[in-house]
């Protein structure tokens, strides 16, 4: 809801891993102030991520990341909980000039009332046709992919993959 109400200051976490490929997991804690974003990000073993998704934190885990720490924390005083599956496929694209990041995001899953994401037998339902491109970059985006990915037949905006995906969780 911090989203849609337009609240200009919002964190959230979430798990993740690419292609079906749970051999490196990762908890991130995306943050937005006004219109800058900042991402933080610190591995997960299987079993702490399984944890994490049955909500079974109990005791403090044993960990050197303060972001896994600070999760654990937020779960306990504030009643942080797993909400929702958030599934798509990305098609990511590298540009070493200015470190560009060009991605395609399309296949926009959401688990229907299931938050276990290492659970194969875990349903998951289309919300959206959309294929999303996404482009970000560090020092500088070069004129050449500036122009490429200018469309003149598609919209500019935002569109928030967790934001649509919640609706059915």
């Amino acid at each position: 809801m911090e989203k849609i109400n337009g609240n200009p200051v919002r964190e959230k976490f979430r798990i993740r891993y690419y292609n079906g490929d749970p051999s490196v997991i990762h908890l991130e804690k995306k943050t937005k102030i006004d219109h800058l974003g900042n991402k933080q990000s610190a591995p997960l073993t299987i079993a702490q991520a399984q944890r994490i998704a049955d909500g079974g934190f109990d005791r403090m885990p044993e960990t050197e990341y303060p972001l896994i720490q600070e999760l654990y924390s937020k779960m306990r005083t504030q009643g942080l909980a797993p909400k929702t599956i958030v599934d798509y496929t990305r098609e990511p694209f590298i540009y070493p000039a200015g470190n560009v990041r060009v991605t395609l995001d399309y296949n926009i899953r959401s688990g229907m009332r299931c938050t276990d994401f290492l659970n194969a037998g875990c349903v998951t339902v289309p919300v959206s046709d959309a294929i999303i491109l996404e482009v970000k970059w560090d020092g500088f985006l070069p004129d050449i992919i500036r122009d490429a990915v200018s469309l003149a037949d598609r919209r500019e905006g935002s569109f928030s993959k967790y934001a649509a995906c919640r609706i059915y969780g």
